[in-house]
């Protein structure tokens, strides 16, 4: 999977999964339980939704690596 279309894979989830945040908010750095205020249940869904459409299981011991807008992104682009 290429950046980009990791990057499209992460926006398309937190969009569908909350959809009031706004998109100028997902930049790189943008923490999903804090920056973005994605509750514990709405970041697993995004988390489900992404391994649905990608194949790309995100175990648990990986959720401090894809907290991130940008680490969700790198995690994706390095095992899809």
């Amino acid at each position: 999977m290429t950046e980009q279309e990791a990057q499209e894979t992460v926006r398309a989830a937190i969009g569908e999964i909350a959809p009031d945040v706004d998109p100028t908010d997902l930049t790189e750095g943008a923490r999903l339980r804090e920056d973005l205020e994605l509750d514990s249940l709405d970041f697993l869904r995004v988390l489900e939704t992404i391994a649905a459409r990608t194949a790309v299981d995100i175990p648990e011991d990986a959720y401090a690596e894809v907290a991130t807008v940008g680490g969700l992104t790198g995690y994706l682009t390095a095992r899809g």
